[in-house]
């Protein structure tokens, strides 16, 4: 898997790229990660990417030249895979988007800046906008992390234990249950007694059960959305019932 950034601060992404899973799969070469300074197509001596909006109005707005020229660059040496502008107007980057992402070979990342972007670089220069949530931050640098991060982990190889990242939140449509490790008992906490039973029947249901009970009390809107059996159904009923009894 290929990543190009177009960004105006590639130092940004120095240290998350050589720290932990990213740092080894980079090492490996299970994904490669190329950064291109949109400053480097500007024209002129100054090298200006942004000017004053048209009609007026606060803040700067991201030129097309520089960004255009950039992805002509690209575009003529390997040729475009799919070129993605990181925006607070993109759709929402869920789970599903990362996955169909994964099956792309090569992904070109264009991280805004300023008050937005020249109109005609959404229109024409690239195929998809991503949000990573309704907030706005100062670049598309930190979402073009994000969706870095994300996607690498479900390129084949990336992550040891393939069953994790196939039981990850979002993945089944639910959210993960708990999880607990040693010691088994701490300040007087302990572990559930059927993830040390050994059978491995119950573990799974009690697992599934959680996963349903945490997706309901915390993203009961996930639950519009995930695939759910008459079972699951039941089992909800009764979680909420629960529920109900411990809060009133």
């Amino acid at each position: 898997m290929r990543f190009d950034i177009l960004t105006l601060f590639p130092g940004i992404f120095d240290s998350p790229l050589r720290e932990s899973l990213l740092k080894k799969a980079i090492d490996r070469g299970i994904i490669d990660v190329n950064f291109h300074n949109i400053r480097d197509y500007a024209g002129g001596r100054h090298r200006i990417t942004d000017d004053t909006p048209f009609g007026g109005g606060g803040g700067m707005v991201m030129k097309v030249e520089p960004v255009a020229r950039a992805l002509d660059a690209l575009d003529a040496v390997d040729g475009l895979s799919t070129t993605i502008l990181l925006s607070p107007q993109g759709t929402p980057f869920t789970q599903k988007r990362a996955e169909e992402l994964a099956r792309h070979t090569r992904i070109v990342l264009v991280c805004g800046r300023y008050e937005g972007v020249d109109e005609r670089i959404r229109r024409h220069l690239i195929d998809s906008e991503i949000s990573i949530g309704d907030f706005v931050l100062s670049g598309g640098e930190l979402p073009a992390l994000i969706v870095i991060d994300a996607v690498s982990r479900l390129v084949p190889g990336y992550v040891g234990n393939s069953d994790s990242v196939e039981t990850d939140s979002f993945t089944t449509g639910l959210l993960e249950g708990p999880h607990y490790t040693r010691p088994r008992e701490f300040r007087g906490w302990m572990v559930p007694g059927v993830l040390l039973s050994g059978h491995e029947k119950r573990i799974t249901e009690w697992r599934h059960r959680e996963s349903l009970r945490r997706t309901v009390t915390r993203r009961p809107d996930l639950l519009e959305r995930a695939s759910l059996s008459d079972d699951d159904r039941a089992l909800l009923r009764a979680i909420m019932a629960e529920e109900a009894e411990h809060t009133a």
